[in-house]
């Protein structure tokens, strides 16, 4: 089982695999296009790489790590550096609003020293609802869900599952 395939099924695999370093860089590339002349013809760039993307709005800045986990509904923007680590996947819904610098986490790493000396990471898919606000400079770690209609305050470290209509900060 190749790393890739190992990352996509959820489990432990080699981040320092050659594959998945040729998959991030082709990734950045497309982020660096887009950010360099953000505009409908080189959203194009951004598509590319997506699982699936509705209409969205990205500011300059964003960058993610592969692209081919990320899923989009419609009316989605992301303002000034956004990050997506998508190791597993990041699934959100429809009118979901990100403030400024959001980063969004789906790789962690082991507890254990040689395992992460050796490369070794895990990732968790997260979710996020429709109608959701996140504000400037949060935070979503691995394997969270955020229900429908929720606010998670700037600055804010998720650690938790947010319930639908609840606001965390």
């Amino acid at each position: 089982m190749t790393e890739l395939a190992k990352m996509i099924a959820g489990q432990p695999y080699n981040c320092l695999d050659i594959e998945l370093r040729q998959l991030r860089e082709k990734s950045r590339l497309a982020c660096a296009k887009y950010n360099a002349h953000p505009s409908t013809g080189n959203m194009r760039h951004i598509k590319r790489l997506f699982k699936s993307i509705g209409s969205a709005v990205l500011e300059p800045g964003f960058q993610c790590d592969y692209g081919i986990n990320i899923q989009v509904g419609d009316n989605f923007y992301a303002n000034f550096q956004c990050i997506l680590l998508d190791a597993a996947n990041i699934c959100i819904g429809n009118n979901v609003l990100l403030g400024p610098s959001v980063h969004i986490y789906t790789s962690d790493h082991p507890k254990d020293a040689l395992q992460r000396k050796q490369g070794i990471c895990f990732a968790k898919a997260v979710q996020i609802g429709n109608d959701v606000w996140i504000g400037g400079g949060a935070k979503i770690l691995p394997g969270i869900h955020i229900g429908d209609g929720a606010i998670i305050g700037a600055n804010a470290v998720v650690t938790k599952n947010i319930s639908a209509y609840s606001i965390y900060y």
